[in-house]
């Protein structure tokens, strides 16, 4: 019934109603609904990003849901298409930031915020991708056995490591990442080379994790492991497996080219999702956890690096020594990665040392 049909005498009732659910809907219903949500696809841990969430909630009044998978959301924002509930990714690498780029799930995003905050190195020139914090691709030691203090990536070359050197899969993104940098670095063949060098020093066929490496160092199987700077708080801190913290205990860290243009270092980072169905509260969410606080949180909980020198490191970091960390910009590594990928593949560096 249209308002003109009301009968006269019902009209001040019908009109106090409606002033009333005016009011009502008016009215706070608690800060997170009231500011709306932010829908989060997370490759990330729960429980790493959580006390980043729950501060973003409490300062902004927005509630951060989060949908965590260890493999598969790049390619289920891409299924969803225009449907995906996807506001933000979060994730780890420069190769799966950019994969959220050419599977077309991400779109370019123009903050003064996200600019000021996180040094150009560590974002992508379109703004499609950002870094959060960095871990650097290290040399776990034998305290044992390797008496020196310092290394470089190229001496993983060196015949006198022969049969003394672990490492996971070359075709894993972490260490595309790190032959993209040797490529930037020495260009293509000298970076053939260096990996058919590394190979021939390999104490068997790459296989397992980063802290797997470790372990084998621990076991005598090698006398190096390259493994990002973050897995040594894992092991160290790890109170349910306390087996991990003998292993972490048995090695010396090393900055490879600390003295020199400095060490590889890889992200985690995020992407505004392409059909961000909150998109302003998307933006606010990116912008807040490049902010001082949230980096500082981040970066104590998971042990990494700030992208942003200026902010505290945590204890257990500090203690590893300062981070010189190579200059190059993650955008020129990510544009390497396909050619990394096929040196691994021409040298069959995954087959192990040949003799």
């Amino acid at each position: 019934m249209c308002l003109l049909e009301l009968p006269s005498r019902r009209l001040p009732v019908f009109m106090a109603a409606i002033l009333l659910l005016a009011l009502a809907s008016a009215l706070p219903v608690g800060p997170a609904s009231a500011q709306g949500d932010v829908n989060v696809y997370s490759y990330r841990q729960p429980f790493l990003v959580k006390p980043l969430f729950d501060a973003f909630t409490k300062q902004s009044g927005i509630k951060v849901n989060v949908i965590f998978a260890k493999k598969g959301l790049i390619e289920r924002m891409a299924a969803e298409g225009v449907n995906s509930p996807a506001d933000v990714l979060l994730t780890v690498d420069i190769g799966r930031l950019t994969s959220a780029v050419t599977k077309g799930v991400s779109q370019p995003v123009t903050s003064p915020t996200l600019s000021r905050n996180i040094p150009a190195a560590y974002r992508d020139p379109s703004g499609h991708w950002f870094g959060l914090t960095r871990r650097a691709r290290v040399v776990y030691a034998s305290k044992e056995r390797v008496p020196q203090t310092s290394i470089t990536y190229e001496e993983l070359a060196d015949p006198k490591w022969k049969g003394k050197i672990c490492i996971r899969s070359g075709q894993h993104v972490y260490n595309i990442a790190l032959i993209a940098s040797m490529i930037a670095h020495h260009g293509e063949t000298k970076a053939k080379a260096w990996l058919k060098g590394v190979k021939a020093n390999l104490a068997g066929k790459p296989a397992g994790n980063d802290r797997a490496q470790v372990k084998r160092v621990y076991a005598g199987e090698c006398d190096l492991a390259i493994g990002n700077t973050y897995y040594m708080a894992k092991m160290a801190l790890n109170d349910k497996k306390p087996e991990q913290k003998e292993w972490a205990a048995s090695v010396n860290m090393l900055f490879p080219n600390a003295g020199g243009r400095g060490t590889h270092v890889n992200l985690s980072g995020i992407v505004m999702a392409k059909h961000a169905p909150h998109a302003a509260n998307a933006l606010k969410l990116m912008e807040f956890l490049s902010g001082a606080n949230a980096q500082g949180i981040y970066a104590g909980t998971n042990h990494e690096y700030p992208v942003a020198d200026s902010i505290p490191l945590s204890a257990m970091v500090k203690s590893w020594g300062e981070l010189t960390a190579d200059p190059i910009a993650l955008s020129t590594i990510s544009e390497l990665r396909d050619k990394a990928s096929k040196l691994v593949d021409e040298v069959l560096f995954n087959d192990g040392p040949t003799s």
